[in-house]
């Protein structure tokens, strides 16, 4: 039996097999609301048959998007379109998480595909166009030149506010009925800004040493934990090297996965990178020792992602122990049946990962002689 489509679960969540959704940002939204965009986007990837289903960043407050098209949770509004969303996920037999995002001084960018801000004076009210000035750790902008505006440094009031608004918007989610939230600490945004070395220069509390570098990322997990229904899981993305040589190490992360684990983290989702000055080399599967690293120094499950479309090698990563979830984003958006697909890959004769409308793909595949029917 494939070990990849095998069942599992987090906590109380039961998950039908280990294949994941990773967070893709749409920048599709008007004022953070959810729409048939959305609906569409990812009820597919349940239609498709991956186990869980992880929104996009989705902001705990206005200033807190990557760009003004970006998901909101920080009112009550904004919770009945996100429950029209999960309440699909589940019917189709999946679990749905969302990742509770602030992009501190990546914030307030274009939306990527208009090249800058292009929005004519026409176009902003249909688009729900907003700039604003971004908060960060530190007041030092993100890189020169690149559509990013110099932030203002948060002081302990406004730290106290994000992590509140972490708090509510945990709340606001559980109303929505997701199974799971993810606190994003990854990609260059505020929790990794102040996690890392290159953005935090802060003398206080929060910045210096290590410890205290970390000390909101587990101070938002702690307080999010602390609202989040007891059965169901809370993840944590982080970047778990900088990729560069004077940010934040793998040798970091499994310190801090360790501290997340004692608060009540259930598994790490491991990606790298976000800073200006780091460099990949991205080729297939090129993230997933960030994973193995983060689960044998920490003893947490871990999801890998990063170029993993080829199915017999997400079979080896968990067989192997390097990652405990497989995690698709751009390979789903290119097959969003891609876990139907690799699940036949690796040997399945049955269809029942299908949902009852798809099954008709067996009659197709007994005339083609394809899949299970290939020898016979």
């Amino acid at each position: 039996m494939s070990q990849l489509f095998s069942s599992t679960s987090l906590r109380g969540l039961a998950l039908r097999n280990r294949t994941v959704i990773a967070p893709m940002c749409q920048y599709s939204a008007v004022d953070g609301f959810a729409n048939d965009w959305h609906f569409v986007h990812l009820g597919r990837f349940a239609i498709g048959g991956f186990g869980l289903i992880i929104l996009e960043a989705t902001g705990v407050t206005p200033e807190g998007r990557i760009s003004y098209a970006d998901l909101g949770l920080w009112k009550d509004e904004q919770i009945a379109p996100l429950a029209r969303i999960v309440d699909f996920i589940h019917s189709q037999g999946a679990a749905a998480g969302i990742q509770l995002a602030h992009a501190g001084r990546k914030a307030s960018t274009p939306v990527p595909w208009r090249n800058g801000f292009t929005e004519t004076e026409e176009e902003k009210p249909r688009v729900g166009f907003e700039h604003w000035t971004p908060v960060a750790p530190s007041a030092e902008i993100h890189a020169e030149g690149k559509d990013f505006t110099k932030p203002t440094a948060l002081d302990a009031a406004g730290i106290r506010n994000i992590i509140d608004s972490f708090v509510a918007a945990a709340k606001r989610a559980e109303q929505a009925g997701f199974d799971t939230v993810e606190v994003h600490a990854a990609h260059g945004y505020l929790l990794n800004q102040f996690l890392s070395p290159l953005a935090n220069k802060r003398t206080d509390e929060y910045g210096g040493s290590r410890e205290n570098r970390m000390r909101l990322v587990l101070e938002v997990t702690e307080a999010v934990r602390a609202v989040w229904p007891a059965e169901k899981p809370l993840l944590v993305r982080i970047s778990v090297s900088d990729n560069h040589p004077e940010g934040w190490q793998v040798e970091d992360s499994v310190v801090l996965a360790q501290e997340l684990k004692k608060l009540g983290a259930d598994a790490i989702d491991c990606s790298s990178g976000g800073f200006e000055g780091a460099t990949f080399n991205t080729v297939a599967g090129y993230q997933v020792p960030f994973a193995k690293a983060v689960r044998d120094g920490a003893d947490i499950p871990t999801m890998a992602v990063g170029l993993l479309g080829d199915a017999g090698r997400a079979e080896e990563i968990i067989a192997n122990g390097e990652a405990d979830f497989i995690e698709l984003a751009r390979g789903a958006l290119d097959d969003p049946n891609w876990a139907v697909h690799a699940r036949h890959e690796l040997g399945a004769d049955d269809y029942e990962l299908w949902p009852n409308p798809t099954k008709r793909v067996r009659e197709r595949d007994r005339a083609l002689r394809q899949r299970s029917f290939a020898s016979k």
